[in-house]
């Protein structure tokens, strides 16, 4: 299969200077033109942000946090750099989180992720993504035509509508959730119906469990996976080598521990944190709340940029323990405290009868003390009001999962 552009073989060394080399720029954009990152950005010079390591020391502006933020500065919560009257479409995400769309071709940059899952010009596309209210319909619309697909607008819903359209137009690919397109399949089924001309797919928004896939490739429909979020348009997508999902050109990867913006060696897995160089959404160190982690090496396809695992759960892990609120971030102070931890993992458990905590820390074997063990208590305390413990175990033997906080409490 081809590529999309040159962008996708180049040398790693060579996109990554050409990242870092735009950088400066943007933040300066976003400084300049987004009421909420002059101040969010205040006092840091643009030109300075010209490596990751400079980029790691600006502050995470979390996905959670727009709520309120949009609240009090409304439509955007400043962050926009384009205004209202320059846009081409707003949307609301469940929250609700208002999200701008700009004007221009394939402004969330799907186009990208439909060529790898091989829609070609020309081929009809059925697209089952919602045009109300939220922008996954529009976001698949703006990459196909840029492809130069004709679309369906089919929406959600209707299934039996889905099927005689599909089964009356014969389009070539579909773009929609996996779980609708299997219902569309077997009402199809029921109704003797031939949806056949279906060979393609592009598929986000939930899981893809093996067996779906496999079904789905029975029946004739080579299926992939795109990861988008409705702030930042595309973020990574699956090429033909079904491993792991490439990342978008047009943006910057950070995975960092949950609760914190400290990124994490390669391979482990922590919270998904990106810069866009979006002109009108200038999003710098956006934070999404998902989990993943970089895989090594490159893809098979030949495209050469990081490639990440997928979706592998959400980063806010915070929980309530005898009726106060933990945070990841409060894990994250407490190790602040005591340097000598490698990794830890906060696990509350109710097996005594009563909520208990108990922070597993990754130490080596010459810095585990009854010291340290009673500090780490007093820490625990300190920062979230609430009595723990503290174990020790070997660095490395931690779960590599991207969990904080462990809930094992049972009320059975």
């Amino acid at each position: 299969m081809s590529h999309y552009d040159s962008l996708e073989t180049r040398a790693p060394a060579e996109r990554e200077a050409a990242l870092l080399a735009a950088l400066p720029g943007q933040v300066a954009h976003a400084q300049a033109r987004s009421g909420y990152f002059s101040q969010r950005l205040a006092g840091v010079d643009a030109a300075a942000v010209n490596s990751r390591a400079a980029l790691a020391e600006l502050p995470v502006t979390r996905k959670s946090d727009l709520i309120e933020q949009q609240r009090t500065q409304p439509p955007f919560g400043g962050l926009n750099a384009t205004p209202v009257a320059g846009l081409a479409r707003v949307f609301a995400s469940p929250g609700p989180i208002y999200d701008p769309e700009g004007r221009g071709d394939d402004w969330w940059r799907f186009a990208r992720a439909l060529h790898a899952a091989g829609f070609a010009a020309g081929d009809l596309v059925h697209n089952t993504f919602s045009y109300h209210f939220t922008p996954a319909g529009s976001m698949l619309e703006g990459g196909a035509q840029r492809l130069g697909c004709p679309v369906f607008p089919a929406g959600i819903g209707q299934t039996e509508q889905q099927v005689q359209t599909i089964a009356d137009l014969r389009p070539a690919a579909y773009v929609g959730t996996p779980s609708f397109l299997r219902i569309i399949l077997d009402k199809a089924d029921e109704l003797g119906s031939d949806v056949s001309s279906l060979k393609k797919a592009l598929v986000s928004g939930e899981a893809l469990p093996a067996s779906l896939r496999q079904s789905l490739q029975a029946r004739g429909i080579v299926v992939r996976q795109a990861y988008a979020t409705a702030d930042l348009g595309m973020i990574a997508y699956e090429s033909e080598a079904e491993e792991g999902l490439v990342l978008d050109e047009g943006v910057l990867l950070e995975i960092v521990r949950p609760g914190t913006g400290d990124p994490v060696a390669e391979g482990e897995v922590g919270e998904v944190v990106v810069t866009s160089f979006n002109p009108d959404y200038p999003l710098i160190r956006f934070a999404t709340g998902d989990l993943s982690a970089v895989l090594p090496g490159e893809s098979p396809c030949g495209r050469t940029n990081v490639r990440i695992r997928g979706w592998l759960g959400r980063a806010d892990q915070t929980t309530k323990v005898k009726g106060m609120f933990v945070h990841p971030a409060q894990v994250a102070e407490t190790l602040r405290r005591h340097p000598q931890i490698v990794r830890a993992r906060l696990v509350v458990d109710n097996d005594s009868g009563a909520d208990r905590m108990t922070l597993n820390c990754e130490v080596d074997q010459a810095h585990a003390s009854p010291e340290l063990g009673a500090a780490l208590v007093v820490s625990m305390r300190e920062v979230s009001k609430l009595r723990g413990e503290a174990t020790f175990c070997a660095p490395g033997s931690l779960p590599n999962d991207g969990k904080v906080i462990e809930d094992r409490r049972r009320y059975d």
